[in-house]
């Protein structure tokens, strides 16, 4: 997963015309995605654009998608995004496609492959990171941010899991079919 030919392979995606077209494919419907959600508090919100991330970090890879995440994120903010821009946010998806990428990208992917992208996502990049910008641009404590959104994605975590078991499930068949995926995937998708 660390060696220079899972980098290279990421970052060639950028020079196919196909990888270019999907890529804004992903950016449309991520953005659309991002408009979609519930609000929980005044910066914590449930939505569904993990399952994009998710998905388009198991094609692109890593470079490509850490690409893909950048110019969803600042592009959706200028058309709409509301709030203050800050810079911390986006490297948010950015650390959360690497995490897929790495569990995910060129390799078979498995119920506990997602279970574990999933938890450091939702643990590390959500509460731990997230936290941090929160605490940042509206002042309250950091514990005050981890703690909400500890219980959130606490309380989320098996859903989000099993809507990805079931989205891998339901399009991995045709990723596989179309070479966007390793191809040493079966269906549905083992445990391991």
């Amino acid at each position: 997963m660390f060696n220079k030919e899972f980098w290279n392979s990421s970052a060639s995606k950028l020079k196919s015309v196909k990888y270019i077209a999907l890529m804004g494919v992903f950016i449309a419907l991520k953005i659309v995605a991002s408009k979609l959600y519930f609000p929980v508090s005044e910066n914590l919100k449930v939505g569904f654009g993990f399952i994009l991330l998710a998905i388009e970090s198991s094609i692109l890879g890593p470079v490509a998608g850490a690409l893909s995440a950048i110019i969803t994120d600042n592009l959706g903010f200028f058309l709409g995004g509301g709030g203050v821009y800050f810079a911390g946010y986006t490297l948010t998806p950015v650390l959360a496609c690497f995490v897929w990428s790495c569990f995910l990208y060129k390799q078979k992917i498995t119920v506990v492959k997602i279970v574990i992208a999933k938890l450091i996502n939702s643990l590390f990049v959500n509460v731990v990171v997230g936290s941090l910008w929160s605490s940042m641009l509206y002042g309250k404590g950091y514990i005050f941010y981890f703690t909400k959104s500890f219980i959130k994605n606490s309380l989320l975590f098996p859903i989000e899991v099993i809507l990805l078991v079931i989205v891998f499930n339901a399009l991995a068949p045709v990723l596989k079919r179309y070479k966007l995926i390793d191809s040493t995937n079966t269906f549905p998708i083992p445990w391991f």
